[in-house]
């Protein structure tokens, strides 16, 4: 939550912000879920943030608010929050963790030097014992430390055993939370976020092998929406993500880009093995006819558009989405259903 946001919610004007938010959420037709009120007390607590400018963007283009899109605004706009609570939980786990383990090597410990105090009080007294009697009361101390040192060792290991199955348990729990916050719930494909991070560390490596970047967008998604509803709408883009899925294999990076757009990170493959794959994605996708699933309406066929670009050397990556974008924009122009380059920069050696 933005500093400006999470000072007004926890001020007199917080009444009047959460009045006003579900206010706006029924002029615009939003269901009030607490995810909804979230992203609407964001917006409207900060409309000129990054989240505010892109519900403005998709209140004016009359872009429903589904749960999905819900989800992919919550992902990109709002990871970092979602993923510290779960965060600060795990850490608060192991916390105590290393603090029970902390204690018990302390109590290990004063026993052990407990023993090494009895051991040398037995060495001192047998040096100046010459009777029977002393000698057992000896022989019994050690072994009553003796005892107690083995006790307190067997439960220490059992306390560290421990411990190392529940940080093993909170690692797991932690990459499972990372892999969520970087997935796109409604497709499984990774989401703007990842996408972004993924394509940042690719282009910072210079290497003399290609890189190519695809962006792809499913053609009149809108008036597909509009004519059979979101839900349908949803199934498309399902349907889509995992034609992506399977020919995106390896080393190739597939992506939710945003709405019905798709990016696809290629590396080491020459643009030719893009073009290839990129027309084996099209053909695939609109070679099958759509039914509804609640009616059984025949959908027809769906189609995508897409274009990528080869990365210059030192290009960076919003220079490369850019001219992968451009390209995208050219398909479409061009009558859509088909796939365009990007040519070279122009100051490329």
């Amino acid at each position: 939550m933005s500093n400006q946001v999470e000072t007004v919610v926890r001020g007199p004007e917080a009444y009047a912000l959460a009045r006003n938010v579900i206010v706006e959420m029924e002029k615009s037709g939003v269901w009030p879920t607490p995810l909804n009120f979230e992203l609407w007390l964001h917006y409207l607590g900060d409309p000129e943030g990054p989240l505010g400018l892109a519900i403005q963007k998709l209140l004016a283009e009359a872009t429903p608010i589904s749960d999905e899109t819900s989800e992919m605004l919550a992902a990109q706009f709002l990871p970092r929050g979602r993923l510290s609570e779960e965060i600060r939980d795990a850490g608060a786990v192991l916390d105590r963790e290393l603090s029970s383990v902390a204690e018990a090597i302390t109590k290990a410990h004063k026993t052990q030097l407990d023993y090494g105090q009895t051991l040398a009080g037995a060495s001192e007294t047998l040096e100046a014992a010459d009777q029977v009697t002393v000698l057992k009361d000896i022989v019994g101390d050690l072994s009553t430390a003796t005892r107690r040192v083995r006790r307190e060792t067997a439960i220490l290991e059992k306390r560290l055993a421990n411990s190392n199955q529940e940080v093993a348990r909170l690692r797991e729990h932690l990459d499972q939370v990372r892999r969520d916050a970087m997935t796109d719930a409604l497709t499984n494909l990774a989401n703007r976020k990842a996408f972004d991070e993924q394509l940042a560390a690719v282009c910072a490596v210079e290497s003399k092998t290609p890189l190519c970047l695809a962006v792809l967008d499913i053609d009149h998604f809108k008036r597909f929406n509009d004519t059979w509803g979101h839900q349908t709408g949803d199934q498309v883009l399902r349907y889509v993500s995992t034609v992506l899925s399977r020919i995106c294999v390896g080393r190739r990076f597939a992506a939710r880009f945003g709405g019905e757009e798709f990016a696809i990170i290629f590396p080491g493959e020459s643009s030719g093995a893009v073009m290839s794959a990129l027309e084996s994605i099209r053909q695939e996708v609109s070679s099958r006819g759509l039914r509804r699933r609640s009616t059984n309406d025949d959908l027809g066929a769906v189609t995508i558009s897409a274009g990528f670009a080869e990365r210059q050397a030192g290009e960076s990556a919003a220079s490369l989405l850019e001219r992968a974008d451009a390209a995208l924009y050219a398909s479409k122009r061009g009558g859509r259903n088909k796939v365009s380059s990007a040519p070279p920069l122009k100051d490329a050696a």
